[in-house]
């Protein structure tokens, strides 16, 4: 059936139209168009002089809605994955984080599965670890990093067709050839956990590092050693120009002076923004049971309040938050749709409201709160405030 949205401001790659429609029949865009006259046998949907824009891409959240991935369960992943789906992200890639390699495999196949059903939000798995350094690692992956075991990963690889993600420490021994390997299989390499330094970053980038995971977080700064100061792994990447991040934009990871900065220094088209979610994202009072942490200030804390853990937030979240700390709208949209799916090879099919792309579109209102999610031209009815 053909869907026809009308009535809103359009976000399109050349900018925003003031007026027009977004055409939408069997799972694809079909047209977007300056035109907002009513089409005979169209579905209308009113957007109410809302904003009409294109769904997020979640290239790293580890769960919601109550579940983790790590849980390797079918319904753990459907669950969370739908939690993210309510608060617009139409595509995702579940991560792993630091897991014994049975898991993996199990998480695998429970991936590739989701991916295979027809119009699945589901496009690839994203493998945190186990490969990083145990300094940088944190209280609540410290007990699961490893060194580099190269048979280990090949077979991983080798057995399936659905990681598109791998994190890793660019600094472990093997971790260069690792790179070179995952990148001539297509998968994305990042580096994460990590106090590498200029020389290590500017190997590591040759090698296929390309990505920096959670931007300033787990990583070093400018600091000094003795009487000397150096470079830290922050100021290596923004010196690497091929060199992508993603910013944990929760308003509470990063200070909005430092969203800007680097929005500011890496610009729209290499900086994008996750989640990083934690299982109690999206949940009815972001609520945990752990008793090693607690949720305070909307973020997820270690209980004696000595570092943050994690994050709760969901993808348009992300969105108001860099449009607070003074970012346009249209960048921070395309942060969260456009670049992503550019860097995770998607762009081809995701990330802007084009024609022929699947038909992922979101309403957001004036104070870009989610009113409505279409999936593959599927309407996420529980989104649905507008009609």
């Amino acid at each position: 059936m053909l869907t026809q949205i009308i009535n809103g401001r359009i976000f399109t790659p050349q900018g925003w139209l003031n007026e027009g429609s977004v055409l939408m029949r069997d799972g694809k865009i079909l047209e977007v168009t300056n035109c907002d006259l009513a089409l005979i046998g169209a579905r209308l949907i009113d957007a109410k002089g809302m904003y009409i824009v294109p769904g997020f891409v979640c290239m790293h959240a580890h769960g919601g809605g109550g579940h983790d991935f790590t849980e390797c369960t079918p319904e753990a992943f459907r669950t969370a994955i739908h939690a993210h789906l309510r608060h617009g992200a139409t595509s995702i890639f579940p991560t792993l984080s630091s897991s014994p390699f049975t898991a993996l495999h199990r998480a695998a196949d429970i991936c590739q599965q989701l991916m295979d059903e027809p119009g699945s939000p589901v496009l690839g798995l994203h493998i945190e670890g186990p490969y990083l350094n145990s300094k940088m690692a944190g209280s609540q992956f410290a007990a699961q990093v490893k060194e580099i075991d190269e048979a280990e990963y090949r077979e991983l690889v080798e057995s399936t067709r659905c990681i598109r993600r791998w994190d890793a420490s660019p600094e472990l021994e093997g971790a260069l050839d690792m790179a070179r390997y995952l990148r001539s299989r297509g998968i994305l390499v990042a580096a994460s956990h990590t106090e590498a330094e200029y020389d290590g970053i500017k190997a590591a980038y040759e090698a296929g590092f390309t990505h920096a995971a959670h931007f300033y977080n787990a990583m070093p700064g400018f600091h000094k050693r003795r009487e000397y100061k150096y470079e830290g792994t922050v100021e290596s990447v923004y010196l690497t120009d091929g060199m992508t991040i993603e910013l944990i934009a929760d308003g509470i990871h990063l200070p909005a002076t430092i969203l800007r900065l680097a929005y500011k220094l890496k610009g729209v088209e290499h900086t994008c923004l996750v989640t990083d979610a934690l299982s109690c994202a999206a949940t009815d009072g972001n609520s945990i049971s752990d008793p090693r942490y607690i949720i305070e200030n909307g973020v997820c804390k270690l209980a004696d309040r000595s570092a943050l853990a994690g994050s709760i937030a969901t993808t348009d979240t992300l969105v108001r938050t860099t449009v607070q700390a003074g970012i346009p709208l249209g960048d921070a949209l395309r942060m969260a749709s456009e670049t992503p799916a550019r860097i995770m090879g998607v762009y081809d099919r995701k990330g802007s409201l084009q024609k022929d792309k699947d038909a992922d579109v979101l309403i957001l209102d004036k104070e870009l709160n989610i009113r409505a999610v279409w999936q593959a031209g599927r309407l996420v009815e529980e989104t649905n405030t507008l009609f």
